[in-house]
């Protein structure tokens, strides 16, 4: 039986989405940089065998990348797991890859005849590593059902991102099935919220309507981020291919040369750098001040409870 000391896991959060494209590990990326370059100490576990985080975060070649390897083989056998170190200051990555679908075949094997078991593969390994960061934030995979469990069964929250259009709203009723799934070994798991992304910056009438659907699905008012991830292509693609969060881009413009200075001669073009970085970068600060308050204001609620209990 598994046993698991849940007070420090109460700061682990997985971002998870049913379906793919919604730009669910930009967000982990982009919401763990801002959170390290604020001084917390973050933890991102790359639970996807697409291994996307990677490239968000600048890894991709670096020959300590062991593709998930390490991470597969805790999952299964146990045992000790170093994070990939200091990807930035005061930002580990426990990561994934394609070494994870061999832990998926395993753990939906093990599940027949241990489900607490393989449901709490993850936790037992963030139960170690916890007490090391402030922040812990999971990437789920879009459609493993064994691994979502598992980060999920690790989670004190689940931030759900979302394209605000029709289509890509359908899988929220999964997600919520999903979490369901392991109430029996983690019934303090909460839905933190659903933050809409993609989105158009004159798209208000659809981001209305998803806001008013998505209240109804889960039955909370408040169950959307005000905060909102904007459509940029230009953005998106720039950062992959440097390897830069968002906020890293943005200074990265801020820094290079003026359109005049370009006009004048005076200055070289730099074709990789999108002006709406700005704006993107703004919205990813906005989200992560929002999760931080949701987090701060929940885990004051709890305080204030245990203190009116009687002696």
């Amino acid at each position: 039986m598994v046993t698991l000391d849940r007070s420090v896991l109460e700061r682990v959060l997985s971002f998870i989405n049913g379906k793919g494209g919604v730009l669910k590990t930009t967000c982990t990326a982009n919401v763990g940089g801002m959170l390290a370059a604020s001084g917390y100490r973050v933890l991102v576990v790359d639970f996807d065998p697409q291994g996307n985080l990677a490239e968000d975060l600048g890894y991709s070649d670096d020959d300590r990348n062991d593709h998930g390897r390490a991470l597969a083989s805790a999952l299964l056998f146990g045992g000790e797991i170093e994070p990939l170190r200091d990807i930035r200051a005061n930002l580990d990555v426990l990561m994934g890859g394609p070494a994870l679908d061999s832990a998926t075949a395993a753990l939906s094997a093990k599940a027949t005849k241990d489900p607490n078991g393989a449901k709490l593969a993850l936790a037992v390994i963030l139960e170690r590593l916890a007490p090391d960061y402030d922040m812990i934030l999971i990437d789920c995979p879009p459609g493993d059902e064994m691994l979502q469990t598992a980060a999920v069964a690790a989670s004190r929250w689940a931030v759900v991102p979302v394209k605000s259009d029709k289509s890509s709203r359908k899988g929220l009723g999964a997600v919520a099935a999903r979490l369901d799934t392991v109430i029996d070994v983690n019934p303090d798991l909460d839905l933190l919220g659903v933050v809409l992304t993609d989105v158009g910056t004159s798209a208000h009438v659809v981001q209305r309507e998803a806001r008013l659907h998505i209240g109804e699905l889960f039955g909370r008012d408040d169950v959307v981020f005000t905060s909102t991830i904007r459509h940029s292509e230009a953005t998106a693609q720039a950062t992959r291919e440097r390897g830069l969060l968002v906020a890293e881009l943005d200074e990265h413009v801020r820094k290079g040369p003026k359109w005049f200075e370009v006009l004048r001669g005076s200055a070289t073009a730099e074709g990789l750098s999108p002006r709406s970085a700005t704006s993107v970068a703004d919205d990813f600060q906005a989200l992560t001040v929002e999760i931080v308050g949701r987090i701060t204001a929940a885990e004051e609620r709890l305080e204030q409870r245990e203190q009116e209990q009687p002696a």
